[in-house]
C-alpha cells in the first residue's frame, strides 16, 4: 500500500478536484485589490497543504476554456469526486457548466475569492448556486480553504 492509498490515521485519502475558471491563473497580478496578492501557484500550494492535513488528495486545475471545465465536471460526476468550483466569469452565464455541475454525484462547493454581492450587479447572479451543495465567498483565498474543510466534514461514500 502506498502513502496515497493509506491516507491519514483517520482513513484513506479522499480525492478532491479544485476547479477554476477563466482568469484565475492570473491570481497575484490580476486586480490584487479585489483578488489579493496570492499567486495561482500559492493557491495550489495552500490547497494541497491543507488537503494533506485533512486527509484529502487535492488536485487543482485552471482553464479559460468552458468546454474543458465541463469535461472536468463530467469526470468528477463519473468518478464520484467532491469538487470545489470557482467558475470565474462562467458563474453568471454558463448554463452548460451549470448543467454539468447539476450532474454531480458528490458534494460540490462553489467558491469566490471576492463577495460577488458587493460588486457589479451582473456578478450577483450565479447559475451554479442552485445546484451546488453550498457557496463560500468573500474570504479571499480562504474561501477555498473553508470549502476544503467543509468537504472534509462530509461523509465519504
Amino acid at each position: 500500500m502506498t502513502a496515497d492509498e493509506s491516507g491519514s490515521a483517520a482513513g484513506p485519502t479522499r480525492r478532491v478536484l479544485v476547479l477554476n475558471g477563466p482568469n484565475l491563473g492570473r491570481l497575484g497580478s490580476r486586480e490584487p485589490d479585489v483578488y489579493g496578492s496570492t499567486s495561482y501557484a500559492g493557491l495550489v500550494a495552500r490547497c494541497a497543504e491543507l488537503g494533506a492535513e485533512l486527509g484529502l488528495a487535492v488536485e487543482v486545475r485552471e482553464t479559460n476554456d468552458e468546454g474543458e471545465l465541463i469535461r472536468w465536471l463530467h469526470e468528477a460526476a463519473d468518478e464520484r469526486l467532491p469538487v470545489v468550483l470557482n467558475p470565474g466569469a462562467f458563474t453568471h452565464y454558463s448554463y452548460g457548466m451549470r448543467d454539468a455541475a447539476a450532474q454531480r454525484t458528490a458534494p460540490l462547493i462553489e467558491v469566490h475569492i471576492s463577495n460577488p454581492h458587493r460588486r457589479e450587479e451582473f456578478r450577483h447572479t450565479s447559475v451554479v448556486a442552485e445546484v451546488a451543495t453550498g457557496t463560500v465567498a468573500g474570504f479571499g483565498i480562504g474561501s477555498y480553504l473553508l470549502a476544503l474543510r467543509a468537504l472534509a466534514e462530509e461523509p465519504a461514500d
